[in-house]
C-alpha cells in the first residue's frame, strides 16, 4: 500500500478542456481523468487525444494522475491503453472488472506497447461478479494498486437503496476492503451523489474511515475539502502514533521485550501501523506545501 495521501479521488471528464485545466488547481490527492462514462461515444477518440495531450504537458504538481479507460470489451478500450502505455501517469483506471482474466488482458497489450514498468493498474469494483472476484482481481498481477467501489452501479444491480447507513452495500463495500488488505494494495470508496448535500458527504466519509478504506471518489471539486479532512490522520490519531514509534525505539535501545503505551501492551504491528500514518501525515504536508 502507498504512504503517499490518496485521500481526494476525483473523476473530471476527459473530454472538457476546462476541467482538465482547472485540475490543476485544485486540492485534490488523486485526478482520475475519465474517458469512460463522462464521455460521450462520438467524443471518445478526441478526449483521449486531449487527455494525453493534458498530462504530456504536465503541471499538475504532486497531484497522481490516473486515466479511466473504456472497457476492454469496447472498440475503445484496446486503443486507450495503447495510448497511454508510456504516458506520465500513476495508472490506468478499468471500469467494471469481473475477473482475473480481464487484468491478463490488459497487461498483455501493455506489454505488446512497451508500457513503463511503473505503470499501475486500478479496477472498478462495479458489479456482484466484480466483487465476488475482487481478491482475484486484486491478486492478479504485481501491476495491479488499487480496488476503486463503483457505488452507483453497484447499487442498481443489487436493487439495494442510496441510504446514510448503505446498509444494502456494507457486504460488497467490506469484501472490496478485505481483498485489497490481503493483496497489500489501496482501496477507494465510491462516490456521493448529491452536491448540495454536505452532512451527507460527511457522514459518508466518517463511515469510508470506518470501513477501512483509503479513500474516496468523488465526483465534483466541493466536495474535496471535506474529503480530506475526514481521511487525514487526527491530532489526537498523530500523537499517539508518534508515543508509540518513541516508545519502541527506547525499549528496542534498552533491550526490553515489552513496551506499555499508557498502561497498553505495544507490539510490533502497532509500531507498523503507527508509522504507516505517520509517513502519510508526512506527506500531506510535503504536498500541501507544494500545492
Amino acid at each position: 500500500m502507498a504512504t503517499n495521501p490518496r485521500r481526494s479521488v476525483l473523476y473530471m471528464p476527459g473530454s472538457n478542456a476546462r476541467a482538465l485545466e482547472k485540475a490543476r488547481s485544485l486540492d485534490a490527492d488523486v485526478l482520475i481523468l475519465d474517458l469512460e462514462d463522462a464521455v460521450s461515444p462520438a467524443q471518445k477518440a478526441v478526449a483521449r487525444d486531449q487527455v494525453l495531450a493534458a498530462v504530456t504537458e504536465g503541471g499538475y504538481g504532486r497531484r497522481e494522475l490516473v486515466v479511466r479507460i473504456n472497457g476492454f470489451d469496447t472498440e475503445w478500450g484496446r486503443k486507450d491503453i495503447e495510448a497511454f502505455a508510456n504516458a506520465p501517469i500513476s495508472a490506468l483506471c478499468l471500469p467494471k472488472v469481473e475477473s482475473a482474466a480481464e487484468i491478463h488482458a490488459v497487461v498483455q497489450v501493455l506489454q505488446q506497447a512497451g508500457a513503463n514498468a511503473n505503470l499501475k493498474l486500478w479496477a472498478m469494483a462495479e458489479t456482484p461478479r466484480g466483487v465476488l472476484a475482487v481478491s482475484e482481481i486484486a491478486g492478479a498481477h504485481p501491476r495491479m494498486d488499487a480496488i476503486v467501489l463503483g457505488t452507483s452501479d453497484l447499487a442498481k444491480d443489487l436493487r439495494v437503496p442510496h441510504t446514510p447507513q448503505r446498509l444494502g452495500m456494507l457486504t460488497s463495500l467490506g469484501m472490496c476492503v478485505l481483498a485489497a488488505r490481503a493483496h497489500g494494495i489501496d482501496v477507494f470508496d465510491g462516490v456521493h451523489l448529491d452536491l448540495d448535500d454536505e452532512n451527507g458527504l460527511h457522514t459518508a466519509c466518517e463511515q469510508g474511515v470506518e470501513l477501512g478504506f483509503d479513500g474516496k471518489t468523488l465526483i465534483h471539486p466541493k466536495q474535496i475539502a471535506v474529503t480530506n479532512q475526514l481521511f487525514s490522520p487526527s491530532s489526537d490519531t498523530l500523537a499517539r502514533a508518534e508515543k508509540i514509534r518513541l516508545a519502541w525505539q527506547a525499549a528496542e535501545a534498552e533491550g526490553k521485550g515489552v513496551v506499555l503505551v499508557d498502561g497498553r501492551l505495544v507490539e510490533a504491528l502497532h509500531v507498523e501501523e503507527a508509522v504507516r500514518v505517520l509517513a502519510i501525515a508526512e506527506q500531506i504536508s510535503a504536498r500541501d506545501a507544494d500545492l
